[in-house]
């Protein structure tokens, strides 16, 4: 008998000890407990449940650790799972615990008094939260569909990532530059930066968008070659914050780099 049809064993006998009278006047009488059919199954359901997430929870940690291979979407079987958690109090926790830990980095730094210690954040997923638009498309379990996304980004409506904006004021407060890197296209400024400012984020030094020419590109080699531009004007590149490995790996890399969860999707 395996450990959790014992556990449930214990869960039931349990129970009916606190459905037995406590008259004293009464005499004992012996608990019978029946091993039915029908608990037969609902053990083996609970272990299918258990089985289930501790593999959807393998995945996550391998996409976090940057050990999947190129992947398009969620695992089918992990479609509930994903929800779960960018729903739950996990994802929030994740976020909170990265940011945190950045805000502690920053906060030990000595800054070169120059102007050129630069901090660099991603946009969707570590400053806004498109999490309303993969609420409706399967939390990952759909392909990505760029013509259904630019909609999305056009309506100008995601919310901001709390603990981002929290660290990103701090930064501020404690005079980074701050430049922001993202993969959206030169076309979507303007809806970028009033997103941005509505959401509360303000007051950064650069906003650099993909040019017709870099549209094509892996997003590690465009976002390199921005890195590699900022390194040559002098700027030193201290901490960088995204949601993707793409946002951090490559050429001129942050001293160090804070990668926030994201099970949703993958961005080479």
């Amino acid at each position: 008998m395996g450990p959790l049809r014992i556990s449930f064993l214990f869960a039931l006998f349990f129970t009916a000890l606190s459905q037995e009278s406590l008259n004293s006047h009464l005499l004992p009488r012996p608990l019978i407990l029946e091993y039915t059919e029908k608990v037969e199954p609902k053990i083996e359901q609970f272990e299918e449940e258990q089985e289930l997430q501790l593999r959807c929870t393998s995945w996550r940690f391998v996409v976090e650790a940057n050990n999947a291979n190129p992947w398009k979407t969620v695992p089918s079987e992990c479609g509930d799972y994903a929800k779960s958690y960018m729903m739950g109090k996990g994802y929030g926790l994740d976020i909170e615990r990265v940011s945190n830990e950045a805000a502690v980095y920053a906060r030990g730094l000595e800054l070169g008094g120059d102007g050129k210690d630069v901090w660099v954040f991603d946009v969707d997923e570590t400053l806004l939260s498109n999490l309303p638009y993969y609420a409706e498309h399967g939390y990952g379990l759909e392909v990505f569909d760029s013509v259904e996304f630019d909609k999305w980004v056009d309506k100008g409506m995601a919310p901001a990532i709390k603990p981002s904006l929290k660290l990103y004021e701090e930064l501020l407060g404690l005079g980074f530059k701050i430049f922001l890197l993202t993969g959206r296209g030169e076309k979507q400024r303007d809806v970028t930066i009033r997103n941005l400012v509505d959401v509360g984020f303000e007051n950064w030094d650069k906003l650099l968008l993909r040019a017709s020419d870099d549209h094509g590109k892996l997003a590690t080699v465009y976002k390199s070659e921005k890195r590699n531009e900022m390194a040559r004007e002098g700027f030193r590149i201290v901490g960088n914050s995204g949601d993707q490995w793409s946002d951090l790996l490559g050429s001129s890399m942050s001293i160090r780099s804070f990668k926030l969860p994201n099970p949703m999707y993958f961005i080479p």
